[in-house]
């Protein structure tokens, strides 16, 4: 089976430096960057984001020019990270293939969250996010419905809001955050 392919995962391609070292610091701003907007929002300081990644303010200004190319990076990253976990999983029984998945993407909403207060309206690697999501999650909640495990009734996105929903939602910790996922997905499964 070939790989899918993502129109986000060009475009993260196409961002990352081919230097080893420079490669090396994009990735540690964009690790740094994903920590700093789950703790502060999308209010993060960028030197603040430099200094965990261990460089320069120069480096990061170098790699990200602007605050909104920095939120529109991590979020493609986060995004990119999310279609291959899709392709990972994809092997599994169908139901359990869609739940690993869903457990990732409720991992990522905290990112999420910061980063889209930051960016106003669409841009082209926004609207690649989106694509690219429906095409890594899309399948599995369909093999899911067609193996009679998921209900028949609801489509992908109404799947997506129900989690994102769940996901905005403030928790004592992140077992509470599992248990009432879990209990929402109870409802969506058809067999048990």
């Amino acid at each position: 089976m070939t790989t899918p392919s993502f129109p986000v995962s060009a475009i993260v391609a196409a961002q990352r430096p081919h230097r080893k070292d420079a490669a090396r610091n994009f990735d540690a701003l964009l690790a740094a960057a994903r920590e700093a907007f789950a703790e502060n929002g999308a209010d993060a300081s960028l030197e603040d984001i430099a200094r965990r990644a261990g460089v320069g303010i120069g480096t990061l200004y170098r790699n990200f020019p602007t605050r909104r190319a920095l939120f529109e990076s991590v979020y493609a990253d986060e995004v990119d990270a999310l279609c291959r976990a899709a392709v990972e999983v994809a092997d599994r029984e169908p139901w359990e293939a869609l739940t690993a998945w869903l457990d990732r993407f409720a991992g990522y909403m905290v990112t999420k969250r910061a980063v889209r207060e930051a960016l106003e309206g669409e841009s082209e690697i926004l609207g690649a996010c989106r694509d690219s999501m429906y095409a890594a999650g899309g399948p599995l909640f369909e093999r899911a419905q067609q193996g009679g495990e998921a209900r028949p009734d609801m489509d992908f996105g109404d799947l997506l809001r129900m989690v994102a929903g769940i996901s905005a939602t403030q928790f004592s910790d992140e077992e509470q955050r599992d248990r009432v996922l879990a209990i929402a997905l109870d409802g969506v499964r058809t067999r048990r």
